[in-house]
């Protein structure tokens, strides 16, 4: 903190007043000890004083934190948490910096070029969406003939979303799963996109009601994210606020100024269709990291307040900007989206047509050449890694290695998904790995001495390197996790089921992501992500 380096300063003006002192006090003894006796008297003022700041803003922040206020404008100006962004393109008045939080650096990260993918197959999975009836309505049958923005299925319990195609083709598969639940609806996609022609809408004079029933009947429903929960919105409830973080500190992460190249004015759009929907603001992410760039398509975006971050991982997550910025408070909804996905919503209202377009970026250490590909939502992801990957013994991710899921070999990509990585399978072990620290690896333990090599790739693998321990309580979460939540004690609620707790530790602010990094650190090996989503679920059923 900067009190302490205040502190610091103030110690070493003492230090050198104390040296000149004892120099003085040789040939004048008296005069030194009064001179020394003020020195410890001033140095005391200035230590109570210095004191009495950090306590008192600490209790601002706080105080702050819980009335939704801006922590920077309750400072009493000593605090170095929140300062405004001067340089560069960081128009904003506020930058947060955050000091917690660890970056993985490993190889096969994304050059910025890109080709358009060579994928044939596409799928939406009722599966991936949370609260969704095993059994969904499904609206077609295998053979017929879809434009992208056809409806496809809808849940029986929430008759008003539809959920469209991505792209235009022949559905050539309803693929099912245990009890007949329905787990993907496969197409053939043409070569040649068509679109469903969706009826005109003025956004600056349409109601909030009428853009409402527009996003439902069209499929840009499920594009919107609400927290707690990470469900598809109620259509009832009015979000707070809405969150979109536009650059990613995941290892190997997209680089989202690049995916969104192209496609500005549907961006610009979709954040002026956003700003109709909520009471409070469209919030806006942006990275004030040293040496980063801002795209002009989000520094000089319109109806949006925009908020810098600078810090390690995971201070491109969301999650963690909505906690800093203004955090979910008891009752209350928010949205996030992701730059893409604004961007689609920007094409139905600008242009008409459901443009479900993503650029991908292809990772890991086992690709032969990463960068990015040019293809469509739920592309299929073998046929996106064709003659891509290196080995043999490899684990396919949609996603980045901490918070990505395993694909299997007939995968498809995830909704809201905009990387692959790829990396070797861990399915050997190390002999004494733990006592003979011979192979570099990423870790924030002090056993390898990566702060020598800060800028040093690692190629990774999937192992463990440990067996699942005993959950003891070792101060790790804390040293990563740059939100005010005890990760170790809400884990231990969810686990015991004691609601109370979970609530009160902030369980509503959290997704599997936000804790993707606690799990890395974790010594006790223990799957923080699923003991999270497990807790999320008890507390959803609860509503």
């Amino acid at each position: 903190m900067e009190n302490y380096k205040h502190l610091q300063r103030y110690a070493i003006a003492f230090l050198m007043l104390f040296t000149f002192n004892l120099s003085h006090a040789e040939s004048t003894m008296f005069s030194g000890e009064n001179f020394f006796t003020y020195s410890l008297i001033a140095l005391a003022a200035v230590l109570i004083f210095s004191a009495i700041i950090t306590v008192s803003n600490t209790f601002l922040n706080v105080e702050a934190k819980r009335a939704g206020v801006d922590a920077s404008s309750a400072s009493l100006g000593i605090s170095g948490g929140s300062s405004a962004a001067t340089s560069g393109s960081q128009t904003s008045s506020r930058h947060i910096k955050l000091k917690k939080g660890h970056n993985i650096n490993i190889t096969g990260k994304a050059e910025l070029k890109s080709e358009k993918a060579d994928v044939q197959r596409y799928s939406i999975m009722p599966e991936e969406f949370i609260g969704m009836s095993p059994i969904p309505k499904v609206t077609v049958e295998v053979g017929d003939d879809v434009k992208a923005g056809d409806v496809l299925f809808y849940d029986k319990k929430r008759p008003e979303v539809k959920y469209v195609s991505p792209v235009s083709g022949e559905v050539v598969e309803v693929r099912r799963g245990e009890k007949r639940s329905i787990t993907k609806i496969v197409i053939l996609g043409d070569k040649e996109m068509k679109y469903k022609k969706l009826d005109a809408i003025d956004i600056d004079k349409a109601s909030r009601e009428t853009i409402i029933n527009y996003l439902l009947e069209n499929g840009g429903w499920p594009l919107i994210i609400q927290r707690p929960f990470d469900v598809v919105p109620d259509e009832s409830h009015i979000p707070a606020n809405i969150f979109i973080s536009t650059f990613s500190t995941k290892p190997n992460g997209a680089d989202l100024s690049y995916a969104i190249k192209d496609r500005e004015d549907d961006f610009q759009a979709g954040i002026n269709l956003l700003s109709k929907m909520t009471d409070g603001k469209v919030y806006l992410g942006l990275d004030g990291n040293k040496g980063k760039s801002v795209a002009s398509v989000y520094s000089n975006a319109k109806n949006a307040e925009k908020v810098f971050f600078s810090g390690p991982h995971p201070a491109g997550n969301v999650g963690v900007q909505i906690h800093h910025i203004a955090p979910i408070k008891s009752n209350d909804v928010v949205w996030t989206l992701g730059v893409q996905e604004v961007a689609t919503l920007g094409a139905m209202v600008s242009r008409g047509i459901y443009d479900a377009q993503r650029t991908v970026a292809i990772t890991g250490g086992e690709v032969k050449s990463p960068n990015y590909v040019h293809t469509y939502q739920g592309a299929s992801v073998n046929e996106l890694l064709n003659n891509r990957v290196k080995g043999t013994d490899i684990r396919k991710i949609c996603g980045d290695v901490l918070s990505g899921h395993e694909c299997g070999d007939d995968d498809f990509m995830s909704f809201h998904a905009d990387q692959i990585s790829v990396i070797a399978e861990g399915d050997h072990y190390e002999l004494f790995g733990w006592l003979f620290p011979i192979k570099p690896r990423p870790s924030i333990s002090g056993t390898f001495p990566n702060f020598l090599f800060k800028n040093y790739n690692f190629n990774v693998d999937t192992n463990t390197h440990g067996e699942k321990r005993a959950f003891v309580v070792t101060g790790e979460y804390e040293k990563v996790m740059p939100m005010n939540i005890y990760v170790q004690h809400l884990m231990k609620a969810i686990l015991t089921n004691n609601f109370e707790k979970m609530e009160g530790l902030g369980i509503y602010e959290l997704t599997e992501e936000d804790v993707a990094l606690c799990e890395f650190v974790c010594t006790s090996k223990m799957p923080l992500q699923k003991i999270l989503r497990e807790g999320l679920e008890t507390m959803r059923e609860q509503q």
